[in-house]
């Protein structure tokens, strides 16, 4: 396994300051955030690492100089956007971009591009379906033909009013996985699994790990933290009752976490995503945050 993080904590740096930091505090890869540039539509959304609306194979080359350089990798491209939201306009502009995301991940060489399936809140899973695999089977074909494997992170993204009440991803749970693969069964189709955004849905994420062991394509390593005085007063169905918190801060079992992924014989990069607002008084907070995650990380990665 590979020790990175997700670039979004930085979105003050530059890739080649990036790479520099993450070199110098040992990390061996960066999950690179790939959004359009322009304006952030939430926390974490907007940062832009690496601009692939004008990629091609000479911005490929100054990239892997880069690379090279600092001895770190790429261990995946990022965009998470809502590819399933109500506005077909808006839509298709997601949809187009992650289609070049993919397309600059194959060029430079990475092989993965993580995100998420999407989702109408409004909506129910099975009146969202139709649409998933409407949207989703051509761009899975397009991995296919670019050797991409795509990751969707499990996240609901169901943390403030205007995700509520369904969250704006589908990719919430195993038996909605299961149902996701087997609509779509292309092995360049899988997960970026977060332990964290199971831990508060009370779902094994162990057992989860081994259930679906061929569909790891890429780890977030970030925990989470049940306040229980806030949940017996807003209930499950209430917000703002966990919070999001560095490894080792939250409720997450990391001894048993990475024994599961040792035991499903995962090679792949663990990517240290930090949304710990503890942590976020300034960028050296930020700097803080991420050698802290990697200082207890790093006892379970030789």
């Amino acid at each position: 396994m590979q020790l990175g993080f997700v670039t979004a904590i930085l979105p003050d740096l530059t890739l080649p300051e990036i790479l520099a930091f993450a070199s110098a505090e040992g990390f061996e890869c960066v999950e690179v955030m790939c959004w359009p540039p322009g304006k952030a539509e939430r926390r974490y959304a907007g940062v832009t690492h690496l601009d692939v609306t004008t990629f091609d194979a000479a911005s490929a080359e100054v990239a892997r100089e880069m690379l090279n350089k600092y001895n770190v990798t790429i261990s995946s491209l990022g965009y998470y956007p809502n590819p399933l939201c109500s506005d077909p306009a808006e839509r298709e502009i997601y949809i187009s971009h992650i289609k070049r995301v993919i397309e600059a991940s194959a060029t430079l060489g990475v092989g993965r591009m993580t995100t998420f399936v999407g989702r109408d809140h409004a909506k129910s899973i099975d009146e969202n379906w139709p649409l998933f695999e409407t949207v989703w089977k051509p761009l899975v074909e397009l991995a296919e033909e670019r050797n991409v494997r795509i990751g969707i992170e499990n996240c609901p993204m169901l943390f403030s009013s205007d995700e509520w009440p369904g969250g704006k991803n589908l990719a919430i749970s195993p038996e909605i996985w299961y149902r996701m693969f087997e609509a779509i069964p292309s092995h360049h189709f899988g997960l970026n699994f977060d332990p964290s955004h199971l831990v508060w849905q009370q779902i094994d994420y162990v057992r989860a790990l081994y259930d679906f062991h061929d569909r790891i394509v890429h780890v977030h390593a970030k925990d989470d933290k049940v306040i229980p005085d806030r949940l017996h007063k807003t209930g499950i169905l209430g917000l703002g009752w966990h919070l999001p918190k560095l490894p080792g801060l939250g409720d997450v079992s990391w001894g048993r976490f990475f024994s599961a992924l040792t035991d499903i014989d995962y090679r792949g990069p663990v990517c240290v995503e930090v949304e710990d607002r503890a942590f976020e008084y300034s960028l050296e907070g930020r700097k803080h945050a991420l050698r802290q995650s990697y200082q207890y990380l790093k006892q379970f990665i030789g």
